[in-house]
C-alpha cells in the first residue's frame, strides 16, 4: 500500500544503472532537428553559395585550386548546439533524477556518435566530390588539399575528431557557466585570451614565428586534425565532468 502510494518512477528509470546513460543518450535526440539537422543545413547553404561564386568567378591560374573554407561552418554550428545541451537538456534530465556522471555519460556517448555519423558523411560527400570532379568544376569544398588522405580510414578521422573537440569544447564551456555562472564565463574567457597573448608576445620575443610555422607545415594533416585534437579533446571532457560534478541547474 505504501508502495502505491510512493511517487511515480521516472521515465529514466531503468532495470539496471548501465542503461540509463543510453537513455540519457536518447533524450538527446529530442533535439535532434538542432544538433544534426541545423548544421547540416548551414554547410547546405554554403556548399550551394560556394557552387555560385566559383561558376562565376574566372578560373584561378594554373596549378591553384579552387579551395573554399565553407566546410569549417558545420563544425563552429556543433559549439551551439551543444549550449543547447548544457542551457535546457542539462536542467531537463536533472529534473528526472538524472545522476550527473549519467547525464554526463549518456551525453558523451550521444556526441560520440554524433562525430562518427558526421565524419562518415564527410567521407562520403568527399568520395562524391573527386568522383564528380570537383563538381564539374574542380571545386575543392569537402576535398580541402591539406585535410585529404589517401587511406579512407585516416579521412574518416581527419573529420569525426575535430568533430569530438569541438563538442566537448561546447560542453565545457556550458559547464562552467552552469557551475561558476557568467562570472566565471567572462574570467574563463579573458583567461584564454590572456594565454594566448602571452603565446603570441613569447613566441615573438623568441623569433620563433618560423619555428611554429614549420610545425603546422610539416606536421601530417592526421596527427594535427585526427591526433592532437584527439588529445584536446580528451582533456575538455575530463576537465567538464569535474566540474558538472557540481554544477546547478
Amino acid at each position: 500500500m505504501t508502495a502505491a502510494l510512493g511517487p511515480a518512477p521516472s521515465a529514466l528509470d531503468t532495470p539496471g544503472r548501465r542503461r540509463r546513460p543510453l537513455a540519457v543518450a536518447r533524450m538527446q535526440l529530442v533535439n535532434l532537428p538542432i544538433q544534426l539537422g541545423m548544421p547540416w543545413l548551414i554547410l547546405a547553404i554554403a556548399f550551394a553559395v560556394n557552387l555560385v561564386i566559383f561558376a562565376l568567378v574566372p578560373d584561378p591560374p594554373a596549378g591553384e585550386p579552387k579551395v573554399t573554407g565553407g566546410l569549417l561552418s558545420i563544425y563552429l554550428f556543433v559549439v551551439v548546439a551543444h549550449l543547447v545541451t548544457m542551457t535546457q537538456v542539462f536542467p531537463f534530465a536533472l529534473g528526472l533524477s538524472v545522476t550527473r556522471r549519467d547525464f554526463f555519460t549518456g551525453t558523451a556517448l550521444f556526441i560520440v556518435a554524433q562525430s562518427a555519423v558526421q565524419g562518415l558523411l564527410l567521407t562520403l560527400l568527399l568520395a562524391l566530390e573527386q568522383a564528380t570532379g570537383g563538381w564539374g568544376m574542380g571545386l575543392h569544398f569537402f576535398g580541402v588539399p591539406s585535410l585529404v588522405q589517401q587511406n579512407w580510414v585516416l579521412q574518416w578521422l581527419v573529420y569525426t575528431v575535430p568533430f569530438l573537440l569541438f563538442s566537448f569544447a561546447s560542453i565545457l564551456a556550458g559547464t562552467i557557466l552552469k557551475r561558476f555562472g557568467q562570472l566565471g564565463m567572462w574570467i574563463a574567457s579573458v583567461g584564454l585570451l590572456l594565454l594566448g597573448g602571452i603565446a603570441a608576445v613569447l613566441i615573438t620575443w623568441q623569433q620563433a614565428w618560423p619555428t611554429v610555422g614549420r610545425f603546422f607545415a610539416e606536421t601530417p594533416a592526421a596527427l594535427l586534425f585526427a591526433g592532437y585534437p584527439a588529445m584536446l579533446a580528451a582533456f575538455a571532457a575530463g576537465v567538464a565532468y569535474l566540474f558538472l560534478r557540481r554544477a546547478t541547474v
